[in-house]
């Protein structure tokens, strides 16, 4: 297992984390990152020979790389070297932005746009609603509504592809050896801490090449805007002193090839379909209550004439092969002694509402124009990408499974919502108030439950030294919507069992991929 620790840096991330989740509410955590470019505690130059994700992802294929004594290396080096002699401010702030771990900055994008496109589309004049369409992207209402499941997707197709595409890489590095450009001229200043590892093909470009390719895909009205990071990032890379451009194209091939087949999955994942018309979600409301006897009526004035996703739990998932072996079991019954013993909690709850119970559910409320409880997750856990030094292969891995676990939580918490269909606090309580928005879907089991603990998970695999701290916040987010009054204590206490449960899948494929 890889964790070595940097003992200053990982204090000061968690200083740092503790204060913002003593101190902010939702709308106050940035999802960018003020961090210098720093050196690699590892190269990891058996990274590519790691088990890749997507099945074809090793079928890619780069010609062999120019001599470095050839006629157009050499004149690569004299283009480079002229190009960085004119650098301008701005390109120059370009540098230092990207970093020598543009993994981290492209996932700051992602959230970014989640947290832009987390908008309910409001309803028509008349009462009805039109929902957003990827046909017809511009809308009204603009295409993507980006709410957790939608964000969870983008997310993991994003760190997937972006894991790929450097497993590809680090493959190429070193089975052709080329050593980076500052290496062969030392009169090439590097803008970034130097390290050995081979500079054909770029994996910055692999990046960049990658990612701008799935995220067009998932937020369609942001192309042009994703197109100018995706050159400014390549510039960046030529203008550091870091990759000549040959090192260039040969990492832009390989992250274009590496996003066809990311898409290609995401074509076919079910992900078009979970979004259902109004008699299909009346019959799978109709079945439920065939089923239990009960059935989850939304709440809002006016009300959406379907919740939200209701078939997302039929979504095709990374490790699990079939979401009934992680389904968790049926509820309380209505009018239980279970079940009222929960009445008396909330009850108190809301009686009693703390301030610290307040801070606690408005802090993890990640609501509408945020990033959402996974940006939420990814935001810690650059933290710790950061804090452990991590190089851009092993950053990826870690976003790779932990994405992977959280989306497959999602789709097991979803399948769970809709199969049981079990209503929320506010509809079965007489007079029952909340302290934050009611969600138009099902409450059996809590999402922000799932999604924590699938996250604590796979961030204690991956820095084991951090588990409690982890699995302390995965159970404040917990139980933040039961103080909120959103969800019964059952809802969050088997979401966590279930999150925990579904991540598991994810982590026993990690221990296997060839990294630890």
């Amino acid at each position: 297992m890889y964790n070595k620790i940097i003992k200053n840096k990982q204090i000061a991330v968690i200083i740092f984390a503790m204060a913002i989740l003593t101190t902010a509410c939702e709308r106050d955590i940035p999802y960018y990152m003020n961090f210098d470019s720093y050196a690699f505690t590892s190269t990891d130059e058996n990274g590519g020979t790691w088990s890749h994700i997507l099945p074809t992802a090793g079928d890619i294929t780069i010609d062999a790389p120019s001599a470095t004594n050839s006629v157009e290396y050499l004149a690569e080096i004299a283009a480079m070297k002229s190009a960085m002699q004119q650098t301008t401010p701005e390109q120059k702030k370009a540098i230092e932005y990207w970093t020598n771990n543009p993994i981290i900055r492209w996932n700051e994008i992602a959230v970014e746009l989640i947290s832009k496109y987390n908008l309910i589309p409001g309803p028509n004049a008349d009462g009805t609603y039109t929902l957003p369409n990827a046909g017809n992207p511009n809308g009204p209402p603009p295409f993507p509504f980006a709410n957790p499941p939608y964000a969870i997707r983008a997310l993991a197709y994003l760190s997937v592809a972006q894991y790929d595409g450097m497993i590809s890489a680090w493959n190429f590095k070193y089975a052709y050896n080329r050593a980076a450009p500052y290496q062969h001229d030392n009169t090439i200043a590097f803008a970034y801490p130097v390290n050995t590892i081979p500079s054909y093909p770029s994996d910055g470009a692999v990046i960049a090449s990658a990612s701008r390719r799935i995220l067009s895909a998932m937020f369609p009205l942001e192309v042009e805007y994703l197109q100018q990071k995706e050159n400014e990032h390549l510039e960046s890379l030529f203008l550091s002193g870091g990759n000549v451009q040959s090192d260039i194209d040969a990492g832009k091939l390989i992250g274009n090839e590496i996003a066809t087949r990311a898409l290609s999955r995401a074509a076919t994942d079910g992900m078009s379909k979970a979004q259902t018309p109004k008699p299909v979600s009346d019959s799978i409301k109709a079945a439920a209550f065939e089923r239990f006897g009960w059935q989850w009526t939304n709440q809002e004035n006016p009300v959406r004439p379907v919740g939200l996703t209701p078939l997302y739990g039929k979504v095709r998932m990374w490790n699990v092969a079939n979401v009934e072996e992680v389904r968790p079991g049926p509820p309380p019954a209505i009018g239980s002694v279970e079940y009222l013993e929960d009445v008396k909690i909330l009850k108190d709850y809301a009686a009693n509402v703390t301030s610290e119970r307040r801070r606690i559910a408005n802090f993890w409320q990640d609501g509408l124009s945020t990033f959402t409880p996974p940006g939420h997750w990814n935001r810690i856990t650059k933290e710790y990408l950061v804090a452990y030094e991590f190089n851009p292969l092993r950053s990826a891995r870690t976003f790779a499974y932990l994405n992977m676990a959280i989306m497959d939580a999602g789709i097991s918490c979803w399948d769970a919502k809709y199969y049981y269909h079990y209503p929320r606090p506010i509809e079965m309580i007489d007079g029952f108030k909340t302290i934050i928005g009611t969600p138009n879907f099902p409450a059996y089991t809590s999402g922000h439950s799932t999604f924590s603990a699938a996250a604590a998970e796979v961030l204690s695999y991956v820095f084991p030294e951090e588990s409690d701290q982890v699995w302390t916040w995965a159970e404040e987010a917990a139980n933040s919507r039961v103080y909120g009054g959103i969800h019964w204590t059952f809802d969050a206490n088997v979401g966590m069992e279930q999150g925990k449960t579904v991540a598991e899948y994810a982590v026993n494929r990690a221990r296997l991929d060839g990294a630890d």
